[in-house]
């Protein structure tokens, strides 16, 4: 009994399928073995080489000169963390937005209810993107960390981070940006975008499996470090090592993840970037429009795809998301995500809390032909229930 086909509309989450090198690169890391710093056999030295070659790549994928200023994280919720607390200390205003995700608001919630810190957030509009005509008069004297993501996981929406990086540049506060939804996908600039430290996560853009991500740092910028232990280096010493990257990449190295994101970015250069980015805003202005003509459908997002990513938010009028989101996949064989998306901020900017929306993001492997079939089974539903 054959496979049933599945149409994947959940890139956003995490990219699927990845590149047969990444598949192989995994495969052959595991094959290998060996943890970098950790002994000095074969085994070892082989990892340490791929450790190196793998931090030049992703470095010089980001525009980044000094490859000791990529910091290899667990996810972006890791780096994020990391950045966060890493960074704030008691007293410390924060400017941020409503339209983060959990791994921004979590941390910064329990900072601010345990009295360590004051957060600020800039206004949003009913249509998902950021009032920023007051920035200027939300900054404080004690503003030390700006915080935004790149682009909406809710409804793809390129926020004006170029903006956000020059008014925190102007008062020498570091910029944090979170480009989880835009790494790997669209062009990153960090001199353009005058960010101090930018997040991203390898298994979604990047093409990476799951379980490895980044933060890159401005050069001087210190941080605390976020966890503590072996790096393989200066043994003898009893506090964690000064020495960049070492300083806050302590334990084991997840070198199959690193060989997987390599992998991935080295697909994602022989493609082009410019290649993925047409392919994708071509496919979610195709979803957006296809949806709008369905009775009943509520579209989410930037009129002009070329101000978001493909990300593709919407709702059936009268309809639970959550039981659309059952129906495209036990019926039509769809997988998508459906809810919040851990982005409640977001939502209540949109007015579609608690319920959420249904969220559809295609990948560089999704066909014009799979978004065809996505907008049919949507207007069947719709017709079933009555719509229109």
């Amino acid at each position: 009994m054959g496979e049933t086909q599945v149409y994947y509309f959940d890139n956003a989450a995490t990219s699927w399928p990845k590149p047969e090198a990444v598949y192989r690169a995994v495969d052959r890391a595991l094959r290998t073995g060996g943890s970098p710093g950790r002994s000095g056999h074969q085994r070892t030295l082989a990892a340490e080489r791929q450790l190196y070659e793998a931090r030049e790549k992703v470095a010089s994928f980001f525009g980044v000169s000094k490859p000791s200023s990529l910091i290899f994280t667990l996810n972006a919720t890791d780096a994020l963390n990391m950045a966060i607390k890493g960074l704030l200390k008691k007293g410390d205003h924060v400017l941020t937005t409503p339209c983060e995700y959990n791994s921004v608001a979590r941390p910064l919630n329990a900072m601010a209810r345990d009295g360590l810190i004051t957060v600020t957030e800039i206004p949003c509009t009913g249509q998902g993107t950021l009032d920023v005509t007051g920035l200027s008069s939300l900054f404080l004297p004690h503003t030390a960390l700006v915080i935004a993501t790149h682009a909406s996981n809710v409804t793809g929406q390129l926020m004006p981070v170029e903006e956000l990086g020059a008014a925190a540049r102007a008062r020498q506060v570091p910029f944090l940006l979170d480009a989880a939804q835009t790494a790997g996908v669209y062009p990153l600039s960090l001199k353009t975008l005058q960010a101090d430290m930018v997040v991203f996560s390898g298994h979604k853009g990047p093409l990476g499996p799951q379980g490895v991500g980044g933060l890159i740092l401005e050069e001087g910028l210190a941080l605390r470090p976020w966890r503590e232990g072996g790096t393989g280096s200066r043994s003898h010493e009893v506090l964690q090592p000064q020495v960049m990257p070492d300083y806050l990449e302590a334990g084991t190295m997840n070198m199959p993840g690193i060989a997987g994101l390599q992998a991935g970015i080295d697909y994602i250069e022989s493609v082009g970037l410019d290649s993925i980015r047409f392919h994708e805003v071509r496919l979610a202005s195709k979803l957006r429009e296809g949806l709008k003509k369905i009775p009943g459908t509520r579209v989410y997002g930037p009129a002009d795809p070329e101000e978001g990513v493909a990300v593709v938010s919407f709702t059936l009028d009268g309809l639970d998301c959550g039981d659309v989101g059952f129906i495209l996949e036990e019926v039509h064989g769809i997988l998508c995500r459906t809810g919040l998306h851990c982005a409640p901020g977001a939502h209540r900017c949109l007015g579609t809390f608690p319920q959420g929306t249904v969220r559809l993001s295609p990948g560089f492997s999704t066909t014009e032909e799979d978004v065809d079939y996505l907008l049919e089974a949507v207007a069947e539903i719709a017709f079933e229930a009555g719509l229109g």
